[in-house]
């Protein structure tokens, strides 16, 4: 029984330091599965932030079933899309984690098509700015040179509008040859390094607070503007508001 008894409590020890232990999700959004250079980015970065003891998760959207938005509005209503897909797992797999890693290919001066859809289906995030207290890495890889600042400039936009704080971006020009990627999967180790460290200490970015504020603002009268119908967003703000202490919708 006392054998028993302490493999129990070792277990549930066990159990607690993984609940507890940094997790890290990297998007792979390139279509080009193994062979994709940009998921080779997303797994360095992954890789570092595993080397500084997170907890890693690979995802590749280009593999799931998520169906585009239809702007039905029910999301802001009732704080869930109503879909029935892949879209639901994934996002609460992004709810759950401290720092996220996106990943996309630059195509035609974008993200690719299935990246955006994810993206598409996530309003009611930005609208109550769920992402608040995550740190995110982006990369990106193209054919032309320098082309990938086009999609890790607009993922850096975009996490940022999310609320999530940027640790930084990394990309790399197939064209610029197997030299300048494998300095590039280097960076990105790094990365993940400073993504670990970033979300440790909770780093602030003096520019990227400033932005997230009139952020906040912004989406906080755009849904008083609608409350009546976005109860759900309503409701939520309020209730944050409440616990802050600040003064309510």
């Amino acid at each position: 029984m006392a054998l028993s008894y302490t493999f129990s409590v070792d277990l549930y020890k066990l159990t607690l330091r993984e609940e507890r232990k940094m997790k890290i999700l990297g998007i792979n959004a390139s279509p080009r599965s193994s062979n994709s250079q940009t998921l080779k980015l997303v797994r360095a970065v992954l890789n570092g932030a595993k080397s500084k003891g997170a907890k890693t998760e690979l995802v590749d959207i280009c593999k799931l079933n998520i169906e585009f938005c239809n702007a039905c509005g029910i999301c802001y209503k009732k704080g869930k899309c109503m879909k029935k897909d892949d879209f639901q797992a994934l996002y609460k797999k992004m709810m759950n984690a401290d720092g996220l890693v996106m990943g996309s290919p630059n195509y035609f001066r974008s993200i690719t098509g299935q990246m955006k859809t994810m993206i598409d289906r996530m309003a009611d995030a930005i609208h109550c700015q769920l992402l608040t207290g995550k740190y995110t890495v982006n990369v990106a890889t193209s054919g032309g040179t320098g082309q990938y600042k086009q999609v890790t400039d607009y993922l850096n936009e975009i996490m940022l509008n999310f609320g999530s704080f940027i640790t930084g971006s990394i990309g790399v020009s197939v064209r610029q040859g197997f030299k300048a990627f494998e300095n590039a999967e280097i960076r990105a180790f790094r990365l993940g390094e400073d993504l670990t460290e970033d979300i440790g200490v909770k780093r602030n970015y003096t520019k990227q607070i400033k932005i997230m504020k009139e952020n906040r603002t912004y989406f906080q009268n755009l849904v008083k503007m609608h409350q009546d119908d976005w109860t759900h967003e309503y409701k939520y703000w309020n209730r944050i508001d409440g616990r802050q202490g600040v003064e309510k919708l």
